[in-house]
């Protein structure tokens, strides 16, 4: 199972009910935007582990401000506003994405149907709780708490978003994108996105 599977399993139910009334939208939406929003995010932390400083800025990171931390009390305290680093999403996001959190919010909220300001309070949302994840799958991996550990586990899961597809995948490679060249565009994403939503399957 990937990391972004596992992830999403531990956010049904009441966690998924939580987002989806901060975000005032129904739970399926929620649960749609919530699995396009996960290997995004773990996609682009994968890109930016694949650098050898990257990889050792993020260990330090979930090592110092992540580690110790479930997944409920992360939720609560990021929807109740909590102040620290490992509850700051905006500041966690613009490490993500760096320049591209702008293409990642436009691109998650074209192609989820969410508005611009949820899409960004989402990824707000969810970009701490992929950080507490991470820290713990950091911590009970024994040996594997090494920056080339977690630069394999998150290159890893950057591959399986990527052939994966879907939204998640076609949103990371348009994100990541940076050359501009439009292989995979926003087009193609409300192509796919108004599809997978519009048809009511899922």
């Amino acid at each position: 199972m990937s990391l972004t599977d596992d992830l999403l399993s531990q956010l049904q139910g009441a966690p998924l009910q939580q987002v989806s009334q901060q975000l005032g939208i129904d739970s399926q939406q929620a649960s749609g935007a919530i699995s396009a929003a996960l290997p995004l995010l773990m996609g682009a932390l994968g890109n930016n582990a694949a650098k050898p400083q990257g990889a050792e800025a993020l260990l330090g990171a979930l090592q110092n401000n992540h580690s110790g931390l479930d997944i409920g009390s992360v939720l609560g305290s990021v929807l109740g506003g909590g102040g620290s680093p490992a509850t700051n999403g905006a500041g966690i996001l613009g490490h993500i994405f760096g320049g591209n959190q702008g293409r990642a919010e436009t691109g998650l909220a074209q192609a989820t149907g969410l508005s611009q300001s949820n899409s960004s309070q989402l990824l707000k949302i969810l970009a701490p709780i992929v950080m507490a994840y991470l820290a713990q799958r950091m911590a009970g991996g024994g040996n594997q708490a090494s920056a080339g550990g977690l630069a394999q586990i998150l290159g890893q899961e950057k591959q399986q978003v990527t052939q994966a597809g879907g939204i998640g995948g076609g949103l990371l490679g348009s994100v990541l994108d940076q050359d501009g060249d439009g292989q995979f565009g926003v087009s193609d994403l409300i192509k796919l996105g108004s599809g997978l939503l519009g048809s009511g399957k899922r």
